[in-house]
């Protein structure tokens, strides 16, 4: 746990202005993105506090493979179902706000507006999918 980390203290439920959604893995929560990208924008977070993804490692293959389950999972929830259309991935530091593992679910993907077709595009030098 990290105080000064924003994550960390919504994960801890220490920040009252940020709802989290219904979540099936206790180490994880998700939560909307506060500048969403898309009209379905999620952060799923690990709990514990992690670096950013330039900290994963194959070890953290089935952590990632949890925090993705849990995205689709929370779109499921929120009545989307295209799983086609999703968009799921990692800002590439240093363009990561947040130095805090957390990935970015959203969709529909077609429906990116002009700026975050940019700021989310497919393995790019700085989103990672």
């Amino acid at each position: 746990y990290d105080g000064k980390c924003v994550f960390c203290r919504i994960a801890r439920r220490e920040e009252p202005g940020t709802a989290l959604l219904p979540c099936e893995d206790e180490d994880l929560v998700c939560f909307r993105d506060i500048k969403p990208g898309a009209p379905h924008h999620y952060l799923v977070v690990p709990v514990k506090h992690m670096g950013n993804c330039k900290t994963l490692k194959s070890e953290h293959i089935p952590l990632v493979r949890r925090m993705m389950e849990v995205g689709k999972a929370v779109l499921q929830k929120n009545n989307f179902s295209d799983l086609d259309d999703v968009r799921m991935g990692f800002h590439w530091p240093p363009f990561c706000s947040i130095a805090h593992l957390h990935l970015h679910v959203l969709a529909p993907a077609s429906q990116l507006g002009f700026l975050s077709r940019i700021y989310y595009r497919i393995n790019s030098y700085w989103f990672i999918t």
